[in-house]
């Protein structure tokens, strides 16, 4: 086991480009907090190794209280083995953090927190419907760099009508807080959001790629310059704060998901609760977890290795795809590979394949390009 992962369904509003499971209805935290406990305990067996990290995601985990917080943590710790140097991550939006609720977090064993900023300027966060602004979003880094040394923010780029000086200014009011991590993310159009419907109908538009890919680029640029160490295509840690959970995704560790619409990996099979929060906890009151398995086929194990390994500063293992899969899988991988390298998007250094500058940006369109249906017409 490397971690537990446990989605909190919980947002005051929601964000126009969000398309996450939450409820902004918060009735029935209370017993959403108890289902979750219950599904730790449903599933205490499922752990061969010590929990190493801990992560509170969403929704907005700061919606929690902070003793609904200490009680999730306490009950990990009861159902099982957590090393003793876990990293315990909560995610938290600006405008629920206060120096007394920080406070509390700390003493309730969060040691690691991930703020929602996604902007400093007003004219960004009120596209977004987020429910903080600008100084806010300043106040509560500083605030919970009082009581965490372990600080990421969350930074949006590509949005609708940005021109790249908001962009600088955002970057440069980041780097004045001095925050050891940073993930970064282009804005995308997913199904079923206010930004997608705002965009079919005109009321704004989407920015050109070049300029998307400017932002990114400097984003890259000025993050490097200043020390960040860009070890994932969206995340940039200064030396020791990496994020131990989303690293251990991306290598391939076993986790727990636990609550509606969480996602789990046992090692050779995937998993994901429904996204419905009356029957995920209808289920866990009745022992039953409700889940749909995927147990992973060649092909799937070929195709994450890819989409995962070209977004790591680490790159896809050529020996371990060999190792894991066959040679047949690395020789047809090397060969489909060899187009983006002559395009100069994708380099072999140190026997594993990498994006280069110039391709990190289009690192998810060239794994898709990559991906395999089937290979020697067998999939097992």
């Amino acid at each position: 086991m490397s971690g537990i992962y446990l989605h909190i369904p919980f947002c005051k509003k929601a964000c126009h480009y969000c398309n996450f499971h939450f409820s902004t209805s918060g009735d029935y935290k209370n017993e959403m907090v108890d289902a979750l406990k219950n599904e730790l305990i449903l599933r205490n067996n499922e752990a061969s190794l010590p929990v190493e990290t801990i992560y509170f995601g969403g929704g907005t985990p700061s919606l929690l209280s902070e003793a609904a917080i200490s009680e999730l943590i306490a009950e990990i710790k009861m159902q099982f083995k957590v090393a003793s140097s876990a990293e315990i991550t909560l995610e938290a939006n600006p405008d629920d953090l206060t120096p007394t609720y920080l406070k509390a977090l700390k003493n309730a064993g969060v040691n690691r927190l991930s703020i929602g900023v996604q902007s400093f300027q007003d004219a960004e966060l009120t596209l977004m419907n987020r429910a903080h602004n600008g100084k806010e979003a300043v106040q509560s880094v500083i605030w919970a760099q009082e009581f965490f040394e372990n600080v990421s923010i969350d930074l949006l780029f590509g949005t609708p009508h940005t021109t790249f000086s908001d962009w600088k200014r955002n970057l440069d009011t980041a780097l004045t807080l001095d925050v050891p991590h940073i993930s970064s993310y282009a804005i995308t159009l997913e199904p079923k959001t206010a930004l997608e419907h705002f965009v079919k109908n005109g009321v704004v538009s989407l920015l050109d790629e070049n300029d998307v890919e400017e932002q990114f680029l400097y984003l890259v640029d000025t993050l490097t310059a200043k020390g960040y160490e860009h070890y994932e295509l969206s995340s940039f840690g200064k030396s020791g704060y990496h994020s131990k959970n989303n690293t251990a995704y991306w290598k391939g560790k076993p986790y727990l998901g636990i609550g509606p619409s969480a996602h789990g990996f046992d090692g050779a099979q995937r998993y994901w609760n429904v996204s419905n929060n009356a029957v995920y906890m209808k289920n866990i009151a009745t022992g039953r977890l409700p889940q749909t398995v995927e147990k992973l086929s060649m092909v799937d194990r070929f195709n994450e290795a890819i989409m995962i390994g070209l977004r790591a500063s680490w790159g896809v293992s050529l020996s371990q795809m060999e190792q894991d899969l066959g040679i047949q899988y690395r020789v047809h991988l090397e060969q489909q590979a060899q187009r983006f390298i002559d395009e100069k998007l994708l380099h072999i250094e140190a026997n594993a394949l990498k994006t280069t500058r110039k391709g990190a940006f289009l690192a998810d369109g060239i794994s898709a390009d990559l991906f395999l249906i089937d290979l020697l017409g067998a999939k097992s």
